[in-house]
């Protein structure tokens, strides 16, 4: 990076950097040393910006929560219907993965730590986020008829979250992650007759 840059840009550029590295490495055993050589400053240079390394996560997973809502609304809004937006917005989730697999591996490394933290703060603020759009659109498609009547919304959307979740699982564990584009429509389909079809 260039030696001059504004605040917000360089932090910007820290935070990228960091989610980069997550990519082939567990977040706690990328260090700030890696994360200042990563973007060419020195580890002086990066605590003027970050106080510690958490709080490059911090930043990291504040990051990920706006830029993940924004696009999974917007992706919902550009549908032509609720349940076409249901769809739209679990290929946006799965593209957003795709193109950024450190994040999954941030969250799940955050979630293993038994105590609370910012982080997780974060994580339960997107995830309250992600609900309430997701319950928004199975309301609506409930009172448009194109759900069964009988839906239950929150068990609806407890599982469309649970399959996002589990095909991000897979690829991480099988190193492959262009397998969950692969597989996600299949995995959609399913989802989306499970909603639709009256027992």
């Amino acid at each position: 990076m260039q030696s001059r840059l504004p605040t917000e840009e360089r932090q910007a550029g820290i935070v990228e950097m960091a989610l980069v590295l997550a990519r082939s490495a567990s977040p706690s055993l990328i260090t700030t040393g890696d994360i200042a050589a990563a973007v060419g400053v020195s580890q002086g240079a990066l605590f003027k910006h970050f106080a510690t390394k958490d709080a490059i996560w911090l930043a990291a997973m504040g990051w990920v929560r706006e830029q993940l809502v924004s696009i999974l609304e917007a992706a919902a809004l550009a549908a032509p219907s609720p349940v076409d937006a249901l769809g739209a917005v679990f290929k946006a989730h799965v593209a957003f993965v795709q193109s950024h697999p450190g994040v999954p591996r941030l969250i799940f490394h955050e979630l293993q730590r038994p105590q609370d933290s910012p982080i997780k703060q974060e994580v339960r603020l997107l995830l309250q986020r992600y609900r309430k759009l997701l319950l928004g659109l199975l309301g609506a498609a409930r009172e448009q008829g194109q759900v069964a009547a009988n839906l239950d919304p929150e068990a609806a959307a407890t599982l469309f979250v649970g399959i996002v979740q589990g095909l991000v699982m897979q690829s991480m564990l099988t190193g492959k992650p262009a397998s969950m584009k692969a597989q996600a429509d299949g995995v959609f389909a399913i989802y989306r007759r499970g909603i639709t079809e009256t027992p």
